[in-house]
Protein backbone atom coordinates (compact mmCIF):
# COMPACT_ATOMS: atom_id res chain seq x y z
CA UNK A 1 0.00 0.00 0.00
CA UNK A 2 1.32 3.44 -0.84
CA UNK A 3 2.04 5.76 2.10
CA UNK A 4 -0.14 8.45 0.54
CA UNK A 5 -3.10 6.04 0.69
CA UNK A 6 -2.34 5.35 4.35
CA UNK A 7 -2.24 9.09 5.05
CA UNK A 8 -5.67 9.43 3.42
CA UNK A 9 -7.13 6.62 5.56
CA UNK A 10 -5.61 8.22 8.67
CA UNK A 11 -6.85 11.67 7.68
CA UNK A 12 -3.29 12.52 8.62
CA UNK A 13 -1.18 15.62 8.38
CA UNK A 14 2.41 15.22 7.15
CA UNK A 15 4.66 17.02 9.61
CA UNK A 16 7.86 17.00 7.56
CA UNK A 17 6.67 17.56 3.97
CA UNK A 18 10.22 17.71 2.57
CA UNK A 19 10.43 13.92 3.06
CA UNK A 20 8.80 12.05 0.16
CA UNK A 21 5.61 10.16 0.98
CA UNK A 22 5.29 8.40 -2.38
CA UNK A 23 6.69 5.10 -1.13
CA UNK A 24 5.36 1.61 -0.76
CA UNK A 25 4.62 0.39 2.73
CA UNK A 26 4.63 -3.39 3.02
CA UNK A 27 2.88 -3.68 6.39
CA UNK A 28 2.08 -2.01 9.67
CA UNK A 29 2.67 -2.17 13.40
CA UNK A 30 0.76 -0.53 16.24
CA UNK A 31 2.79 -0.18 19.45
CA UNK A 32 3.65 2.16 22.29
CA UNK A 33 6.47 0.04 23.71
CA UNK A 34 9.54 0.63 21.58
CA UNK A 35 11.08 -2.60 22.91
CA UNK A 36 8.17 -4.44 21.25
CA UNK A 37 8.86 -2.61 18.00
CA UNK A 38 12.53 -3.62 18.08
CA UNK A 39 11.69 -7.21 18.96
CA UNK A 40 8.85 -7.82 16.54
CA UNK A 41 8.40 -5.40 13.64
CA UNK A 42 9.57 -6.22 10.12
CA UNK A 43 11.30 -3.61 7.91
CA UNK A 44 9.33 -1.27 5.62
CA UNK A 45 6.42 -0.98 8.02
CA UNK A 46 4.44 2.04 9.11
CA UNK A 47 4.51 2.47 12.89
CA UNK A 48 1.31 3.67 14.57
CA UNK A 49 2.03 4.95 18.07
CA UNK A 50 0.69 7.12 20.84
CA UNK A 51 4.19 7.56 22.25
CA UNK A 52 5.66 10.90 21.31
CA UNK A 53 9.32 11.22 22.25
CA UNK A 54 12.71 11.09 20.48
CA UNK A 55 13.08 7.36 21.23
CA UNK A 56 10.33 6.67 18.68
CA UNK A 57 12.48 8.18 15.91
CA UNK A 58 15.60 6.30 17.04
CA UNK A 59 13.67 3.03 17.24
CA UNK A 60 12.16 3.56 13.79
CA UNK A 61 15.63 4.12 12.38
CA UNK A 62 17.01 0.93 13.97
CA UNK A 63 13.99 -1.17 12.90
CA UNK A 64 13.92 0.15 9.31
CA UNK A 65 10.42 1.58 9.83
CA UNK A 66 9.36 3.54 6.73
CA UNK A 67 6.98 6.05 8.36
CA UNK A 68 5.54 6.98 11.75
CA UNK A 69 1.95 7.99 12.49
CA UNK A 70 1.39 9.70 15.83
CA UNK A 71 -2.11 8.93 17.07
CA UNK A 72 -4.72 10.93 18.95
CA UNK A 73 -3.44 14.22 17.52
CA UNK A 74 -0.06 14.02 19.21
CA UNK A 75 2.57 16.40 17.86
CA UNK A 76 6.31 15.70 17.96
CA UNK A 77 8.70 18.46 18.95
CA UNK A 78 10.61 20.44 16.31
CA UNK A 79 13.76 18.51 17.28
CA UNK A 80 11.99 15.21 16.63
CA UNK A 81 10.74 16.44 13.27
CA UNK A 82 14.28 17.51 12.32
CA UNK A 83 15.71 14.14 13.43
CA UNK A 84 13.14 12.24 11.35
CA UNK A 85 13.71 14.51 8.35
CA UNK A 86 17.46 13.81 8.49
CA UNK A 87 16.67 10.08 8.59
CA UNK A 88 14.17 10.37 5.68
CA UNK A 89 11.30 9.11 7.87
CA UNK A 90 7.92 10.75 7.18
CA UNK A 91 6.05 11.82 10.32
CA UNK A 92 2.26 12.00 10.23
CA UNK A 93 -0.18 13.13 12.89
CA UNK A 94 -3.68 11.66 12.98
CA UNK A 95 -6.61 12.40 15.28
CA UNK A 96 -7.58 8.71 15.15
CA UNK A 97 -6.91 6.28 18.00
CA UNK A 98 -4.87 3.09 17.83
CA UNK A 99 -7.72 0.57 17.50
CA UNK A 100 -9.63 2.68 14.99
CA UNK A 101 -6.71 3.31 12.65
CA UNK A 102 -5.23 -0.19 12.91
CA UNK A 103 -8.63 -1.65 12.01
CA UNK A 104 -9.21 0.82 9.19
CA UNK A 105 -5.80 0.11 7.62
CA UNK A 106 -6.19 -3.65 8.05
CA UNK A 107 -9.59 -3.57 6.30
CA UNK A 108 -8.01 -1.51 3.51
CA UNK A 109 -5.46 -4.29 2.90
CA UNK A 110 -2.41 -3.34 4.98
CA UNK A 111 -0.88 -6.49 6.48
CA UNK A 112 0.37 -6.82 10.01
CA UNK A 113 4.14 -6.66 10.12
CA UNK A 114 4.45 -7.75 13.71
CA UNK A 115 6.03 -11.10 14.38
CA UNK A 116 5.07 -13.30 17.28
CA UNK A 117 7.69 -12.86 20.01
CA UNK A 118 7.15 -16.25 21.67
CA UNK A 119 8.14 -18.21 18.59
CA UNK A 120 4.78 -19.87 17.92
CA UNK A 121 2.92 -19.45 14.65
CA UNK A 122 -0.75 -18.51 14.44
Amino acid sequence: MNLNEIIEHAKGKVLNPSVPTDREILGGCGADLMSDVLASVKPNAVLLTGLCNPQVIRTAQMADVSAIIFLRGKQPTPDMIEMATQEDIPLISSEKGMLDLCGKLYRAGLRSFESNMNGSHE
